[in-house]
């Protein structure tokens, strides 16, 4: 199965979390299952916030693009169209609020689920849930709003 993010546009997948073609990038990889997009990221020591905790702005960053990619995938299922046809589907983030319940130890990959709440045409409302060792970390919510490339 490939990853939703393998499908961005080489031109557009510039994004530090998960753009492929930014090499300095986290470059997560996003898994749909149809109803739910599973992502995991092993952060780094470069990523913490003090030692044996992950910094908090990664994990918003991890949120943000998971969720986006959940938007993106979701749509093009909604649409009935596989995620390699032509015109893309994009999104960007209207809105992000997330809730740190417990410190992110560094070490362990942190997982992240993410599924959809709420779906118009223009805009898709995000759940997203980080764990790391099978406890709750952090809750994200993010509005996606759909995005027309110019080009």
């Amino acid at each position: 199965m490939n990853f939703i993010q393998s499908y961005y546009d080489p031109q557009y997948a510039t994004c530090f979390g998960c753009g492929q073609a930014n090499p300095q990038g986290l470059r997560i990889q996003s898994y749909w299952d149809g109803e739910f997009a599973t992502c995991g990221h092993t952060p780094g020591p470069e990523q913490m916030a003090y030692p044996g905790v992950v910094y908090g702005g990664l994990i918003a960053s991890l949120i943000d693009c998971h969720s986006i990619a959940t938007a993106i995938a979701a749509a093009y299922q909604a649409e009935g169209r596989p995620m390699d046809s032509r015109p893309p589907i994009a999104y960007v983030t209207g809105n992000l609020n997330v809730s740190y319940l417990a410190p992110a130890p560094l070490g362990p990959e942190l997982e992240l689920k993410a599924w959809i709440s709420q779906a118009t045409p223009k805009k898709s409302v995000v759940q997203c849930e980080l764990s790391a060792e099978g406890k709750l970390r952090a809750r994200g919510e993010t509005i996606a709003v759909r995005y027309l490339w110019a080009g």
